[in-house]
């Protein structure tokens, strides 16, 4: 009788290495970059080019311009000379500037009180109306906020014109006789306001929609337990709404001060800063010292003390928002 011997194959002990695949040869290995090589950056490079053109490219130009005597003559001729900070001595040595830098801070802090406060009383609303409210409600802010700057503009000038507008009509119905003919636009507080309803109309729509998508984010269960407690409605947007949604309601905040600090195209239609210079910001004083005087070093000097007031807003309110990460960490 044959026996049968079985033969086990040797099991490679647990310390033993496992032998290393080998390449081929010719074939390529991962590289230090992960294979991605140059195509990112070339990708990339024409935002990165278009930017460069269209933002950093006419700041530098318009901080060189600020230290030049550059008038008519040198934009033909082209043989402007730097004069140093001699352009910008001359605006802050103006009285009409600083007029001027007042109004703008006092028009910047109306809109942007009055564009918050609405915005947020609109999201409230909006977060309790029921579904085809809700629908209605953000449908007829998105066409608001889709409507052109020149077609709003136009239509407020139709609106408080002083022969033909509807507002006037309907005081006059209403029985206020002085505002028939009254002309809105010959008085500047008048004209102020009406200017100041204009730009809070347009910025409502993207500070209410934003500040309700910041809202569907808190809890529910924190509203309810508040309520069971016996919170009043302030109490709870106080204590609970506002903490949870600041770090959105700061970063609408500071972009609604970027866009009334620097508002100029309603103002420049609507009034071109008049009457006298009851409507006059920075914005639109740097395009009359340009093109009125012809003098466009003047211009540019008072549009880099624009960007310079604007970046110290916004320094402060990154300062604010670091320190409440700190906090929070």
């Amino acid at each position: 009788m044959s026996a049968v011997r079985e033969q086990t194959a040797p099991h490679p002990s647990p310390s033993t290495p496992r032998p290393r695949r080998t390449t081929r040869s010719g074939g390529r290995g991962p590289s230090k970059d992960g294979g991605r090589g140059i195509w990112p950056y070339v990708l990339i490079a024409p935002a990165v080019l278009g930017t460069l053109y269209l933002l950093v490219y006419p700041l530098i130009r318009a901080v060189v311009i600020s230290l030049q005597d550059f008038g008519l003559r040198q934009l033909i001729l082209g043989d402007a000379r730097f004069v140093g900070l001699k352009n910008y001595e001359t605006l802050l040595g103006d009285s009409r500037f600083w007029e001027v830098v007042r109004r703008t801070f006092l028009f910047m802090a109306v809109n942007v009180v009055l564009i918050m406060v609405l915005s947020t009383l609109v999201a409230l609303m909006i977060e309790r109306l029921g579904r085809f409210g809700r629908i209605a409600v953000l449908s007829a802010l998105v066409l608001t906020w889709a409507m052109p700057v020149i077609a709003a503009t136009t239509v407020f000038q139709w609106l408080f014109h002083s022969e033909f507008g509807i507002v006037n009509a309907v005081l006059t119905d209403l029985g206020f006789e002085s505002f028939d003919r009254y002309p809105w636009f010959a008085h500047g507080p008048a004209a102020f306001a009406i200017l100041v309803a204009l730009i809070v109309w347009q910025s409502v729509p993207f500070a209410a929609i934003t500040l309700y998508s910041a809202l569907t984010t808190v809890p529910t269960e924190l509203y309810e337990s508040a309520r069971l407690d016996g919170a009043s409605g302030p109490r709870i947007f106080r204590s609970i709404t506002y903490p949870i949604v600041r770090p959105i309601f700061m970063l609408v905040l500071s972009l609604e001060v970027i866009w009334t600090f620097k508002a100029f195209v309603q103002i420049w239609v609507m009034t071109n800063g008049g009457p006298g210079d009851s409507t006059t910001i920075l914005p639109v004083y740097a395009v009359q010292t340009a093109l009125s005087s012809q003098r466009y070093d003047l211009g540019s000097a008072a549009s880099m003390v624009t960007v310079v007031l604007m970046s110290g807003v916004l320094v402060l309110y990154f300062r604010q928002m670091f320190r409440q990460e700190d906090e929070l960490s």
